[in-house]
């Protein structure tokens, strides 16, 4: 670590500046520790900034490519072969089978959230506009993430900056001030559990841009060399790692997976409410060891799921 010096009309600002490699690159660190400081202050400056810029390298580093070598080609294969046995149909979706998806993930997306509104609320919302005495925010997200299902069926667009941005605004644009931003400098993600043990540390927020745009390489680069489903875990997976949002970032990110799937010819899925510990999990495996397989165990699960309700109709 080193101390860089820059010159304005209004004195001297100091940064403590970290260089690291990564990917085969160096890669560079910068806080700015304060404007014309004393060599005391400079010293005292620099040793509270030292770990904390350590802190925030090392979780940008802990965000990795989000497919190098996480599975061998025999994996690949064990994945294909659990899709096969999945029996899944790929089919378009009548407007009446629409209308059944939209209800049920809008209410599963937002209740895995917390949101207070039951399934029956959910379809009188989006059915007659009728409004329960709930929370107007719950309601506000319930327009907007069936709007933006509305918007991934239309839109051309595979994984965009700009598409996520849209539908973080489309979901949240009268619930959250924040809706359609990315999360500013100094606003962290660091998720705990009830005991206060720190589960999840999202990107820092200056490296959220430069880690959606590799996302967005890499998904390009490979959307013809895996399968939708893998490419839809991956996206998804490695979005909620980096943890863009102050707040949305779960909903935003099952509505990317949706979206790749649609892209890519299959029909649309739902996590359930029901199933959000298997979620978690599922998360968890691929933050802590690259391991994709329960998350595409639970995407093949839920699509039984769907197929076994489409059946009884």
């Amino acid at each position: 670590m080193h101390v860089e010096i820059r010159a304005g009309k209004n004195g001297k600002k100091y940064y403590l500046a970290y260089s690291y490699r990564q990917d085969g690159k160096v890669r560079k660190a910068r806080v700015y520790l304060g404007a014309n400081l004393t060599k005391d202050e400079l010293a005292r400056m620099r040793a509270r900034t030292e770990n904390r810029l350590k802190e925030r390298t090392v979780a940008a580093r802990a965000i990795r490519d989000p497919f190098r070598a996480v599975l061998s080609a025999k994996e690949l294969k064990v994945l294909q072969n659990l899709e096969v046995t999945a029996h899944i149909k790929i089919a378009h979706l009548s407007e009446d089978e629409w209308q059944r998806f939209t209800e049920a993930f809008t209410y599963d997306t937002n209740a895995i959230e917390g949101s207070s509104l039951d399934s029956k609320e959910v379809d009188e919302i989006l059915e007659k506009d009728r409004w329960p005495d709930k929370p107007k925010g719950d309601i506000s997200e319930t327009y907007g993430v069936a709007k933006a299902i509305g918007h991934i069926r239309k839109t051309n667009e595979h994984i965009s900056l700009s598409l996520i941005l849209n539908l973080h605004q489309i979901v949240f644009e009268n619930s959250k001030p924040f809706a359609g931003k990315f999360r500013s400098k100094g606003v962290e993600a660091v998720i705990a559990d009830q005991f206060g043990n720190i589960v999840h540390r999202g990107a820092p927020a200056d490296y959220v841009k430069r880690l959606l745009t590799e996302l967005v390489i890499w998904y390009d680069k490979n959307k013809k060399r895996y399968s939708p489903i893998v490419l839809a875990a991956v996206v998804h997976n490695q979005f909620e790692n980096i943890h863009p949002f102050q707040d949305g970032n779960g909903r935003v990110g099952r509505l990317l997976l949706n979206n790749i799937l649609l892209k890519n010819g299959m029909p649309p899925l739902n996590i359930e409410l029901k199933n959000r510990h298997d979620y978690y999990a599922a998360l968890q495996a691929y933050e802590n060891g690259s391991n994709l397989r329960p998350t595409i165990e639970l995407m093949l699960k839920e699509y039984r799921n769907m197929k076994k309700m489409r059946g009884k109709r």
